[in-house]
């Protein structure tokens, strides 16, 4: 039972990084949803392409801030539990 618990703490102390994976995991599929959606409404291949271009671009921007917030965060963890 106590390997239970542990588990549902340990996922309880990381939902943060997992909606972290899910929102980098959406923004890498936007260009693709944006297409798809496009496609579907009926819109022909060059305003397909431009349009997912421009929000692949945005998504990539985003993800870039994102990975670096997250690795400044981990480089501060890391001296401290070496001090110890």
């Amino acid at each position: 039972m106590s390997w239970i618990k542990k588990q549902i703490q340990y996922l309880i102390e990381s939902i943060w990084q997992m909606i972290q994976g899910f929102i980098l995991f959406s923004l890498a599929f936007s260009g693709l949803g944006c297409a798809l959606l496009l496609r579907h409404v009926g819109y022909n291949g060059i305003v397909i392409s431009g349009v997912s271009i421009v929000v692949e671009g945005i998504a990539l921007v985003l993800c870039y801030f994102l990975f670096k917030r997250y690795l400044k965060i981990e480089e501060i963890k890391v001296p401290e539990s070496k001090k110890k």
